[in-house]
């Protein structure tokens, strides 16, 4: 029986391939994509956090002025200079490890401002 809950739905079809999770149209379609840049003071924070992950350290990037795909370029840009695996959601960017000054570095060359959060 499926679950009559929001978070479900679906994923793939044949006749439009990929869907959008947000709103539930081709990714070609979608219409949540093109939101604007979040808000904020444009500076990216990077942080190193262990809270919740077991005790192993992870590089988190908050605060970047891009979104959508362009945000998720740069992930993939940032994971692939530390050599590691990461993920973006919800605007954040995590990258496995302690590698906050390589990607502050990176960070710095791609023209963004940068700034280090926490201790």
């Amino acid at each position: 029986m499926k679950s009559k809950t929001g978070s479900g739905g679906l994923v793939y079809s044949t006749e439009h391939g990929r869907m959008c999770p947000g709103c539930r149209q081709a990714l070609a379609a979608c219409v949540c994509a093109d939101a604007p840049p979040p808000s904020g003071d444009g500076v990216a924070r990077v942080s190193r956090e262990t809270k919740g992950r077991g005790g192993k350290a992870v590089t988190v990037v908050k605060g970047v002025p891009l979104a959508g795909e362009a945000l998720a370029r740069l992930g993939k840009r940032l994971r692939a200079r530390c050599g590691s695996g990461g993920t973006v959601r919800d605007g954040v960017i995590e990258v496995q490890g302690d590698h906050v000054a390589a990607v502050m570095a990176e960070l710095q060359q791609q023209g963004f401002t940068v700034k280090k959060a926490g201790g």
